[in-house]
């Protein structure tokens, strides 16, 4: 009985002493270009919007 009790004890203790942490704080990265893409979507937008008026 001692052998189990120390066994499940151990057990236990590893499991609850190897969660992980919680980070600080993400690295934050840079969103370079999002402009570009925001004036690309938009010329496509204006672009559909164009041919649509024409009758194309």
């Amino acid at each position: 009985m001692k052998k189990t009790m120390c066994t499940v004890v151990i057990i236990n203790l590893t499991l609850l002493l190897a969660q992980p942490t919680f980070p600080d704080k993400p690295n934050q990265a840079p969103i370079g270009g999002i402009g570009i893409l925001a004036a690309a979507g938009g010329a496509l937008a204006l672009k559909k919007l164009w041919h649509k008026k024409k009758g194309n």
